[in-house]
């Protein structure tokens, strides 16, 4: 039932300030004052209830998406902090490892850029450091530079097209700015380096730091959290599986691009497939 409250003899209505704020609703309590009568339009009790049930729904939906909610807050604002992973590849605080990979036998080419070069060059040192760890020699390893990330996966193709190596890693870094150029070639150079590893069947390796500040840069590609040796280890990993599961080319053309073409043998995908072979690797 409504509750009538005594007139305040104005024939005006009256709003009082929101006196209850939640964590999802933030409703208000107001009445309406007239010479007549006076309603209560909103029931606290039926608000509690609806926070509640709206509080337990949101906790269930978070943990099933791999964040908790912070409800410690009162700011009128939910919290979710997502839930850290012990092992990743991206992330500094954490590291994969590879085991004892053998790439005497690969050939391994690198695609930077002349953008950020201090960052990138750097990169460039760790991922060769880890190439030759792995075993992978001077003479197959090839290098080419481009202006910047978004001739990246178009360079590569070229470099996979040449048949002259086994994989292939994509280097360069974008930092966000005022504009919306970030979101555009950070989208168009993901999809393109993953086009041409599909289409020509040569891995390439994402190797472009996508940072919102120099500070992340600065832990990405310095020190000990430098992700270039994870890319040189990536690299050869999968010019291995590559090699395992097409069959090992060899022939006498120079590692990277070249004029000659004697002794090529032909990488397409179809011409390497051997239907005598069983399924997998």
């Amino acid at each position: 039932k409504t509750k009538r409250l005594p007139s305040s003899g104005k024939t005006e209505g009256k709003i009082k300030k929101p006196q209850y704020t939640g964590f999802f609703l933030k409703p208000t309590i107001f009445y309406i004052s007239s010479s007549s009568s006076a309603i209560h339009y909103c029931y606290l009790c039926r608000i509690m209830i609806a926070k509640a049930i709206l509080l337990f729904t949101s906790s269930i939906l978070g943990r099933s998406a791999g964040f908790t909610i912070n409800t410690s807050s009162l700011s009128g604002k939910p919290i979710f902090l997502a839930k850290k992973t012990a092992i990743t590849r991206n992330s500094v605080e954490g590291s994969i490892d590879f085991g004892e990979i053998d790439g005497s036998d690969v050939r391994i080419g690198i695609i930077k850029t002349r953008w950020n070069k201090e960052s990138v060059d750097s990169l460039l040192g760790g991922a060769k450091d880890a190439l030759k760890d792995c075993g992978v020699k001077d003479e197959n390893i090839f290098v080419k530079e481009v202006p910047g990330s978004y001739e990246l996966p178009l360079a590569a193709r070229f470099l996979a097209l040449s048949g002259t190596v086994d994989a292939i890693i994509c280097m360069g870094v974008l930092i966000k700015g005022d504009t919306m150029h970030f979101e555009y070639i950070c989208s168009a150079v993901s999809s393109g380096i993953m086009n041409v590893q599909l289409q020509t069947s040569v891995p390439c390796i994402f190797g472009v730091l996508t940072a919102k500040n120099d500070e992340q840069v600065k832990e990405r590609a310095f020190g000990e959290h430098s992700l270039g040796p994870g890319w040189g280890n990536t690299a050869v990993e999968m010019a291995l599986l590559r090699n395992e599961a097409l069959g090992k080319i060899s022939d006498k053309k120079k590692v990277g691009f070249s004029e000659d073409d004697e002794g090529t043998v032909s990488q397409d995908p179809e011409k390497l497939k051997d239907p005598l072979r069983s399924i997998g690797f």
